[in-house]
């Protein structure tokens, strides 16, 4: 039985999407909401520099990722796509987060097989390296990106991402659909 390869984000894809609106708020002492939040920039969405952004996410960022709430469903359906499929955590994370994030993914029962840190947002060429079928992420330059290099991408809906899509995304709401999608696919894979 051929497997297949699914590369899988984790920052708001497998994490609740608004996961750092809490810690920005209490530190840049804003009000924002999660309904606020249309970019995927963070620094643009609580309205400070980039920089500023920066100096508070090396402060925090251990403390953030190490406290993500998973999404609905995540720890099933990743069980459940284990049995017929290869699951590649692609991240844009520094590689200074990595044993972090490896002990996030075990404290939260989260099977994988491998993981990447790239450091990068840019994720064409790992998703080449490993024969992707179908890349699951929350950010829409990177699907119009993946799904513009010949792609299949389940792109998980945020306030953030809600903008036109090309044939090769798919909006989905929840890890419910994003199994029924992948499944499908599995299975018109097996009969040809």
């Amino acid at each position: 039985m051929k497997k297949l390869n699914i590369c899988i984000d984790i920052d708001g894809t497998i994490t609740e999407p608004y996961y750092w609106l809490d810690c920005c708020n209490k530190h840049f002492k804003t009000n924002i909401t999660e309904k606020d939040v249309t970019k995927y920039s963070i620094s643009e969405v609580i309205g400070v520099s980039e920089e500023s952004y920066l100096e508070f996410y090396e402060k925090y960022k251990h403390e953030i990722h190490s406290t993500q709430k998973i999404r609905d469903d995540v720890k099933i359906i990743i069980d459940k796509l284990m049995q017929f499929s290869n699951l590649h955590f692609v991240t844009a994370r520094e590689k200074d987060l990595a044993l972090i994030t490896h002990e996030y993914l075990r404290n939260n029962s989260i099977h994988y097989d491998n993981l990447f840190l790239l450091g990068s947002h840019y994720k064409v060429n790992k998703a080449k390296e490993l024969y992707c079928d179908v890349f699951i992420e929350d950010n829409y330059k990177n699907a119009i990106e993946l799904s513009e290099a010949g792609f299949y991408v389940l792109l998980l809906d945020t306030n953030y991402n809600r903008k036109p899509l090309n044939s090769n995304i798919k909006r989905v709401y929840n890890w419910i659909e994003v199994y029924r999608n992948i499944k499908s696919l599995f299975l018109e894979m097996e009969a040809i």
